[in-house]
Formats: structure tokens, C-alpha cells, sequence
């Protein structure tokens, strides 16, 4: 038996350091829909971003956490490292994000046939990775 689920998709959240770069970055250069803004219980602002039926909440906190998280990707430290999107066009969606002052940490490259990936850092550290299946 299985978990049982009532959303076909997951969200995730990210508490942010520097609020005003990371709403650029997923609003601007990654150009995500934002779903809404909404107060946080206990101090705070959620801006939620669309990515197909998945929510990426981008949070700042008040009083902002004491503790940051590693910045970096795969090798960087252990826990949650990247989450994926996945693309119908890996190379008009990196284009679109150099052209927005996005930085690409890893060039797209063919991981097997059919196949192909390249990884974006947000402004805090975080990694995003975009996968073309064609």
C-alpha cells in the first residue's frame, strides 16, 4: 500500500536570504508564475510560484532564521541539494535565464540518450536543475 495523495505534484519551500534576488530570479529569470503573496503565521511573506501543478514557495521570515544551510549543489553538504524542472526546450530556457542575469552552474550536457541537463544557482545558493527528455 502506498501513500496516498491528493496532489499529483509537490511543493516546496524555500526560506530566503535575500528576498528581492530570489523573487527576481524564479519570477523574472526563470519567469514562474506568481500564484500569490501571503502572510506567514508568526511573521513573514509567501510568494508562491507555479511551476505546472507544483508550488515553489519562496519565504522571508520575520525575524529572519539565525542559521543558513550550505549553499551549493550536489557536493556541497548533505540533505536537500537540487529539485528538478522539467523542459521542452533546455536550451531556449537557458538562454532565457543567462539574458535575465541568471547564473548557470552547470553547462547543458547529454547525461544519457535523449537525455540532457544543466543546473541554475538562485541567488541564496540553491540549486534548480532543468532536464530535457526528448
Amino acid at each position: 500500500m502506498g501513500l496516498e495523495v491528493q496532489k499529483n505534484s509537490i511543493d516546496i519551500g524555500i526560506i530566503a536570504k535575500d528576498i528581492d534576488a530570489m523573487l527576481k530570479f524564479y519570477g523574472e529569470a526563470l519567469g514562474l508564475e506568481l500564484e500569490a503573496t501571503i502572510p506567514m503565521p508568526g511573521g513573514g511573506t509567501m510568494n508562491r510560484f507555479k511551476v505546472g501543478d507544483s508550488i515553489v514557495k519562496v519565504i522571508q521570515l520575520d525575524p529572519a532564521p539565525e542559521a543558513e544551510a550550505t549553499p551549493g549543489g550536489i557536493r556541497a553538504a548533505s540533505g536537500y541539494r537540487y529539485w528538478t524542472i522539467h523542459v521542452p526546450s533546455l536550451a531556449e530556457t537557458i538562454n532565457k535565464v543567462e539574458a535575465a542575469g541568471g547564473k548557470i552552474v552547470v553547462p547543458i550536457r547529454e547525461i544519457r540518450e535523449g537525455v540532457a541537463i544543466a543546473f541554475l544557482e538562485d541567488p541564496d545558493g540553491n540549486w534548480v536543475e532543468l532536464l530535457e527528455n526528448s
